[in-house]
């Protein structure tokens, strides 16, 4: 469990808040590339962190992001024109470009040099792994940019989709870095005990500490068919990396040289986007696009299964239609759609979870880890220290794996090679 204090010190995510103050410390993802597609195209609102911008890609094809107002008389830039290098206030004119700086002031006279005392708040910006990537903390602190493996892969080797979620990020992180609930949430096959998740439902932890972050060693017990092994990461300040196991029954295990995670990016204290980022391994292996839409699918977030805004058509307002005939005879919940069923559980708690009153267990104890490591990285940037993971050196090696082993196999040897990202 946690404190009040300590629940409030976490979540609540907006400019002078602890955990608000980590964030912008990292760079965040804040939109899908695909999201501006052209130059000079339609901006687009974009709330990060509580804070209200607008992103646009100017005529070289770069991208701005700025406060979404005008700062003439706050009129909303969401309807400016996306011209000639900058964006303008369709109000009175005024023109800013990418870095905030009022490059035309139509409205005042010729000879003025008002414009070169006004200014428009605007963060820097890059883009990598199919991502407009953005930072918003101090000028005096821009840190390296990310370098994760998966960023380095060739286009054809990465796949990035977004979802929406109305509920603050720690409870969406919380559900991803958890492994035993998938016994439960996930299990579609009902009394199936060939499935690896039924074989064993309380998968042993192994916490270790990083300088990025966490890592988890979760161990489930197969009996005469040895043990299933997940090697997952957790990186600062919100994603997590973990293995591509791609067949679930131990009649039936296969594998892809693939990779997942997600990264939760807070859109204020009650509402958040979730990155999935999906990789192969292998320079011989892309991604067919049949296959990956259908896995996505699977999810519950394939195209047909989204609304505008990324939100899921399954979702609060229709009880993710869930099917009680479903929940007695076929899976777990009732509830289709592995991405879905997260979010039936992660939103109904509420739009931030008290954790007063938990009782947390033993298959929680890379939860607790994982808070605590945040509480702490929250007081290295309250003292002006440098947080875990922002210099790349810290994650650009780094690996996550999944494997079935003979049961005395020594998964740290027999892993060593495929946990150093090879990209």
């Amino acid at each position: 469990m946690l404190n009040d204090a300590d629940n409030e010190r976490l979540t609540r995510v907006g400019g002078g808040t602890p955990a608000g103050e980590l964030f912008r410390r990292y760079w965040q993802p804040v939109l899908l590339s695909s999201e501006l597609p052209e130059p000079d195209g339609a901006p687009l609102r974009v709330r990060v962190l509580g804070e209200d911008l607008i992103a646009f890609r100017d005529t070289e094809g770069r991208v701005g992001l700025v406060d979404a107002f005008c700062p003439h008389r706050r009129a909303p830039l969401f309807f400016g024109r996306n011209e000639e290098g900058g964006l303008r206030c369709v109000y009175h004119g005024w023109k800013f470009d990418r870095h905030g700086a009022c490059v035309d002031m139509p409205s005042e006279p010729p000879d003025s040099l008002f414009r070169n005392k006004v200014t428009i708040t605007a963060y820097p910006t890059f883009e990598g792994g199919q991502l407009i990537w953005a930072y918003l903390g101090p000028s005096s602190d821009v840190p390296p940019l990310p370098d994760y493996e998966w960023m380095r892969v060739p286009p054809t080797h990465l796949r990035v989709s977004k979802t929406f979620e109305e509920c603050n990020y720690l409870q969406a992180l919380e559900g991803g870095i958890d492994n035993a609930h998938a016994s439960f949430v996930h299990n579609e096959r009902l009394g199936d005990t060939s499935l690896i998740r039924n074989r064993d439902r309380a998968p042993k932890l192994e916490i270790r500490s990083a300088p990025f972050g966490m890592s988890s060693i979760n161990t489930r017990d197969l009996g005469e068919h040895g043990k299933y092994v997940r090697v997952m990461h957790f990186v600062m300040p919100a994603q997590q990396m973990r293995g591509g196991l791609t067949k679930w029954s131990i009649d039936e295990v296969g594998y892809l040289p693939r990779l997942d995670g997600h990264m939760w990016l807070p859109i204020d204290d009650e509402r958040t986007f979730t990155y999935n980022m999906l990789w192969t391994s292998d320079e011989s292996t892309a991604i067919d696009e049949e296959w990956y839409l259908n896995d996505e699918r699977r999810f519950g977030r394939g195209p047909e299964d989204l609304l505008p805004g990324f939100r899921l058509k399954k979702n609060r307002g229709n009880d993710y239609m869930i099917d009680r005939r479903m929940q007695k005879t076929r899976n777990y919940t009732g509830i289709v759609g592995i991405n879905t069923q997260d979010y039936a559980l992660q939103e109904g708690m509420g739009a931030i979870v008290d954790r007063s009153k938990e009782h947390l267990g033993q298959s929680d104890a890379f939860i607790i880890a994982v808070r605590r490591r945040l509480l702490d990285q929250t007081r290295v940037v309250e003292t002006g220290g440098r947080p875990a993971g922002v210099d790349p050196v810290e994650h650009r090696s780094i690996r996550p794996y999944d494997a079935i082993l003979p049961r005395d196999a020594d998964w740290e040897s027999l892993f060593a090679p495929e946990l150093v990202a090879k990209w």
